[in-house]
Parts: C-alpha cells; structure tokens; sequence
C-alpha cells in the first residue's frame, strides 16, 4: 500500500477485520497485529474504537457472540475437568479393587 497515513489506517482496519473473522477479541487482535504485522497496539485500538463508533450494532451483537462463545469454552472446560475427574476417580477405585484382589 501507499505511504500516506489514509493507506495506513485502511490495511490496519482491514487487519481487524480478518481478526473480528477469527472471533478475536480487542486485546487478542492488538496482541497479533503487533507480534505479525508491527502495528503500534495504540494505533490498532484507535482504529478498532472508530470502527465501533461507526458499526455500534455489529460489535454489540459482536460482543454478545464473544460472550456466548467464552461461556461455551468454560462449560467445555469444567465439563472436561468434571470427565477427568471421573475418569481418575474410577481408575483410583479400579486401582484400589485390583490391589485389593492381590
């Protein structure tokens, strides 16, 4: 792209909007815009609250989207840590059963 800082505040929207495509959150796509793209995280939170001041019902929808999906991989995790649980609960029971039979 050109030089000029128009040019430069358009690749940096169009970079959001392929972090907003992979459900990334404010703080993740600063934190990757800086780490691949060298991109000030200031500037990227700049361009990131004018896109929100100008598209407030997509990022309100955008957010509660974030919020159901964050809600869902906590549910995933404590279901998974409750299987795990179980899982070692059964095994130590097993376990206790065949030192038992010894």
């Amino acid at each position: 792209m050109g030089d000029s800082p128009a040019s430069y505040i358009y690749m940096v929207q169009h970079l959001i909007e392929k972090c907003l495509i992979f459900n990334m959150t404010k703080e993740e796509c600063m934190e990757a815009l800086s780490k691949h793209a060298n991109i000030k995280p200031v500037i990227t939170v700049t361009v990131w609250n004018e896109l929100e001041k100008e598209n407030r019902e997509f990022f309100e929808a955008y957010a509660k989207s974030q919020n159901k999906n964050r809600a869902t991989e906590v549910e995933v995790e404590v279901e998974g840590g409750a299987s795990t649980m179980i899982q070692k609960s059964i095994l130590d029971r097993d376990h206790t059963k065949n030192s038992d039979n010894i």
